[in-house]
């Protein structure tokens, strides 16, 4: 019996089956082909197509992303060389005037610093600086940067926010600078913004913020106790070169003071940390090198035999904390892309042969259970003696 394509045609086109007709080149075609006549299109194919353009482009924009973000890897290793200063960035707000605190630095080499000389007090208002909830007025944009106002900024940048190490470089080499402290608008000042960078001596200090004529043998006329209230909001907190871009752990701080005599002290240890992008010496690499620290904080009610004030106890670990990223090359990343793409797609060639064979088994068992209910079953016209004819 001739099948549809032979009652139509009257014969089977061989040539159909056969290789095109070609140059030279032709003959190492190992791919094999057939007409589009000879192609069944099923809805499960088509099915299977879909699902499997969508899950390549998943797979694609996955790769895609894991290459332009980069890898990060961190290593730790012994501080090289001799390192002899170091800088501080403070951004402090104190809820008491100017004129009445004390701001020093005493290091584990006997140094004592006058910092209150060397960075700017202005005076402010405290309501200026947090909201009615006592939490940092200071916003944050849509990247969820903060919007700093009236705090500092960076050329071409505002605010600080997590950052990604390419980012980080780029925006630690642009100069930055302190911004400037609200106006008053006729309000009286209740408090003190103190800020700026220090340098000191790169080893184990203490960084402390009492009241006029308390914590040391001062001339003058000590402060009354009435008028302690180290209730204060930390804005910066780094060690190192001033960049803003990074979030430290102190940044955004608010601490309210429930009483005169209270002490607030903050242990933190300093860890020297290299950023760079790309293996650092090799071409095209970029790099900076700054400080990240971790804090404890310690805060209590004291008596009045016991100095007041705001304390920040800092120690240097003499290791450095390498951050690098690192990018494959773009022909690494094609290669990597063709193999997920072609992997994807084996995996949908086998799972649609493999449904669709066990759609065909299903279908043959159907029909089989179908044949073998009409064969087997009595007839209803006259009797039957059992051997499926009638007498």
């Amino acid at each position: 019996m001739m099948n549809g394509y032979e009652e139509k045609h009257g014969h089977l086109d061989d040539d159909a089956f056969g290789p095109k007709s070609g140059g030279i080149v032709s003959a190492f075609d190992a791919f094999p082909k057939a007409k589009p006549q000879y192609v069944e299109r099923t809805s499960g194919g088509g099915k299977w197509t879909v699902a499997m353009i969508i899950i390549s482009l998943l797979l694609f924009w996955s790769e895609l992303s894991r290459w332009w973000r980069g890898t990060e890897t961190h290593t730790f290793a012994v501080e090289k060389g001799v390192s002899h200063s170091m800088d501080i960035n403070l951004d402090i707000v104190v809820k008491m005037k100017c004129a009445d605190l004390h701001i020093n630095v005493q290091d584990a080499a006997g140094d004592r610093i006058l910092a209150g000389t060397k960075l700017t007090r202005d005076p402010t208002n405290w309501a200026q600086w947090v909201d009615a909830k006592e939490m940092h007025k200071l916003g944050r944009d849509a990247q969820g940067r903060v919007i700093t106002g009236e705090g500092y900024t960076t050329i071409g940048e505002e605010g600080f926010g997590e950052e990604h190490i390419h980012d980080i470089v780029a925006l630690g080499r642009k100069k930055a600078r302190w911004g400037k402290t609200p106006r008053l608008w006729g309000k009286e000042a209740d408090s003190c913004r103190i800020f700026g960078s220090l340098s000191l001596n790169k080893v184990q200090g203490d960084f402390h913020i009492t009241a006029r004529g308390h914590g040391y043998m001062e001339f003058g006329e000590h402060l009354d106790h009435n008028a302690f209230n180290f209730s204060h909001i930390i804005s910066e907190l780094s060690f190192g070169p001033f960049l803003p871009s990074l979030v430290n752990p102190l940044d955004r701080t608010v601490n309210a003071a429930p009483n005169h005599f209270h002490k607030f002290q903050y242990f933190m240890s300093v860890v020297p940390t290299a950023y760079s992008v790309g293996d650092p010496g090799k071409m095209g690499s970029a790099s900076i090198f700054t400080n990240q620290y971790a804090v404890t904080e310690q805060s209590q009610e004291i008596n009045d035999r016991i100095i007041p004030g705001i304390f920040f106890k800092y120690d240097i670990e003499p290791i450095l904390l390498n951050i690098v990223e690192s990018r494959d090359s773009f022909f690494v990343f094609l290669i990597k892309v063709i193999n997920v793409l072609s992997g994807a797609l084996v995996a949908g060639h086998w799972g649609f042969r493999l449904s669709d064979w066990v759609s065909e088994v299903m279908g043959r068992r159907r029909r089989s259970g179908q044949s073998q209910g009409m064969l087997g079953g009595h007839s209803s016209h006259g009797g039957s003696n059992g051997k499926g004819y009638t007498d």
